[in-house]
């Protein structure tokens, strides 16, 4: 099956970019949100994603590898349906891609996070992550 991509979003005053890159490895907690959750549940070791930080700065700021699959959260009742996945940083981005320069390309009009602004986890398609990824690679101007 070919890697998949997502885009993952936190709050930085709540688990920031820089506090993944020195914990060197976290789980992605507290979803609880139906459609976000079946996206983690669709998640594969070697799939990528996007750490975006939301209310806060609203930019994608990093990448991230999934080390591990859908495993119950422990910060969820027992027996409930909530799950997390192990991530680790891969690198950060070298300028941060604001929702701002997102939202004004219309290459990324389709993107979960254009169409479904709540979701928290959402999917990237290839071809929004090589340009997402290539946006990164310039200061915005």
């Amino acid at each position: 099956m070919a890697k998949q991509y997502w885009l993952m979003k936190s709050e930085p005053d709540a688990y920031a970019w820089d506090q993944l890159v020195k914990d060197g490895t976290g789980i992605w907690d507290g979803v609880r949100n139906h459609s976000a959750k079946l996206n983690m549940k669709a998640m594969k070791v070697g799939d990528e994603a996007l750490f975006y930080h939301s209310n806060i700065g609203k930019e994608c700021v990093g990448v991230m590898t999934i080390t591990e699959e859908a495993f119950p959260d422990p910060t969820a009742e027992e027996g409930s349906p909530w799950v997390v996945v192990r991530v680790a940083p891969v690198r950060a981005l070298k300028h941060s891609v604001t929702l701002a320069a997102i939202k004004a390309d219309p290459k990324l009009a389709d993107m979960d996070l254009i169409r479904l602004s709540r979701l928290s986890v959402g999917r990237v398609t290839p071809v929004e992550w090589k340009h997402i990824l290539k946006m990164s690679e310039k200061a915005e101007g």
